[in-house]
């Protein structure tokens, strides 16, 4: 039986499916739930740092660059509070008890620490389905999470569903751009 399920969530496409799995597991179970957002360059839709090269020359254009760099992390930090008290809020109408927490760093490591401090028996995360190239160079976040982790963890996959979905998409789009 579980008792503390940690779910690990960011905001793409499959963060809707990691939290209904973990939901239903939590209701079945009894369990608790503890969210996890890993704030990470790694994220779609993170901001990116500015690099200026022309620093000495242009010292106004490093502080213009840093302050946008800035409202970007700050409007990405708050999607992301915003995401786990949406996720929170319909756990607690579904009876489960249920906490935050939003982390800066690598997410494989912050996921697994986590699970190890809040004594997690279950870590519930998704993969997005990388080809293996593209792993090799980028690393996987569910890679590590498998072999550090302290507890258990369960990887949901991208449906079938929304990757066939995707593909008509970007061919469609393909096609309207010639």
């Amino acid at each position: 039986m579980f008792k503390k399920i940690l779910v690990a969530l960011d905001r793409s496409e499959i963060g809707q499916q990691v939290f209904d799995e973990a939901l239903g597991l939590a209701k079945l179970t009894q369990a608790s739930l503890m969210l996890l957002h890993v704030l990470s360059s790694e994220e779609e839709g993170s901001p990116y740092l500015p690099m200026v090269s022309n620093m000495d020359y242009y010292p106004e254009l490093t502080s213009q660059s840093f302050e946008l760099y800035q409202k970007q992390w700050d409007t990405f930090k708050n999607l992301g509070i915003q995401m786990l008290q949406s996720f929170c809020a319909q756990a607690n109408t579904a009876g489960v008890t249920t906490e935050f927490t939003q982390n800066v760093g690598n997410p494989g490591r912050i996921i697994c620490d986590l699970a190890h401090s809040h004594g997690a028996d279950l870590i519930v995360m998704g993969r997005r389905g990388h080809s293996r190239l593209m792993e090799l160079f980028l690393g996987s976040v569910s890679n590590h999470v498998l072999h550090h982790a302290p507890c258990s963890v369960h990887v949901v996959n991208l449906s079938v569903t929304h990757k066939i979905n995707e593909v008509v998409k970007e061919t469609t789009s393909a096609f309207s751009v010639n």
